[in-house]
């Protein structure tokens, strides 16, 4: 059997300096990274989702960065078709592909093997549930199927959509039977303790706001994404439209953004701690990184390898 494409995958919460790693070990390793971020994929949508920017990148090409319209949904089966066709470019070119994001689902239909269910999207239904409150689609997902209710994050509206979208078609949701991964994978987390990720959330949100990310949302919304469509995206998109809407001050907005982020964070690490592939270093430690990609990279591939499963349902 041929030897599996090997690939770098680097996780960890939002602010936790993934980005910086990642073009470092691209730097490097001649590498290439693909983002896997399920809000950076949109267009326009840099300021408030902490995009890299072009003095950054340090001259390292990204991909899947603003390639979708924000007001069309970009699923998980879609980022995987995308990722992979990105993937197969940069291997032909005989670079190092660097997967890189916070979104664990996305990282893991990508590496995992992971089998998405058919369903193909149905429009008209998710106009319906979009005027829905995430406590209404979250009442109707426990309906249709506790067991995926019992394991989703009932904050995300998104991820609710598409499991009732799901649920009707199918009955149920079903379980994400696992196939062979096709690539050989290093995963590298980045640790970073709690008071220090607070003030790196408290201070990106601080610079942001500085850079224009009210206005980014403003604008947006001139070009026609709804405030719906903003609450959908969550976090920043979320509090910027309650304020731009005068429902909340600014005061409100900026305490209760800074929480949320928080709080967003500590479920990034539950989903990632669940993946015992993972091999934690400190943030400041890139030496540490560098050490293990070029071990990786030297020892000979295992074949036929078998991911454990840290995700049981879609």
């Amino acid at each position: 059997m041929e030897p599996k494409p090997k690939i770098i995958v680097i996780v960890g919460p939002t602010a936790s300096g993934k980005s910086d790693l990642a073009v470092e070990l691209a730097k490097q390793f001649n590498g290439e990274v693909i983002s896997a971020d399920s809000r950076q994929v949109h267009r326009g949508m840099d300021i408030g989702t902490g995009k890299i920017t072009q003095g950054e990148m340090r001259g390292i090409p990204h991909h899947l960065l603003g390639i979708a319209s924000p007001k069309i949904f970009y699923s998980a089966a879609t980022y995987r078709r995308d990722a992979e066709r990105a993937l197969r470019k940069i291997l032909a070119r005989g670079k190092l592909p660097i997967v890189c994001g916070g979104t664990g689902f996305y990282i893991s239909a990508l590496v995992d093997g992971l089998l998405l269910p058919d369903v193909p999207p149905d429009q008209k239904l998710r106009k319906q549930l979009e005027e829905r409150t995430t406590t209404q689609l979250f009442a109707l997902l426990g309906k249709l199927d506790p067991k995926r209710a019992a394991a989703i994050d009932a904050k995300n509206p998104r991820r609710l959509i598409r499991a009732i979208e799901i649920a009707r078609t199918l009955g149920k949701v079903p379980p994400l039977f696992k196939k062979q991964s096709a690539y050989e994978t290093l995963k590298i987390g980045i640790l970073i303790p709690g008071s220090a990720l607070r003030g790196k959330i408290r201070d990106r949100l601080t610079a942001r706001m500085k850079k224009g990310m009210v206005a980014e949302v403003k604008r947006l919304h001139a070009e026609g994404v709804s405030w719906k469509r903003m609450e959908a995206f969550g976090l920043e998109y979320r509090y910027l439209a309650r304020y731009l809407q005068k429902n909340i001050t600014k005061k409100e907005m900026l305490v209760m953004l800074e929480n949320e982020i928080a709080h967003y964070a500590k479920r990034q690490m539950t989903w990632f701690k669940k993946d015992k592939d993972i091999r934690w270093v400190p943030k400041k430690n890139s030496a540490k990184a560098k050490v293990l990609v070029k071990k990786f990279l030297e020892q000979t591939p295992r074949l036929n390898r078998r991911l454990r499963g840290v995700i049981s349902w879609y």
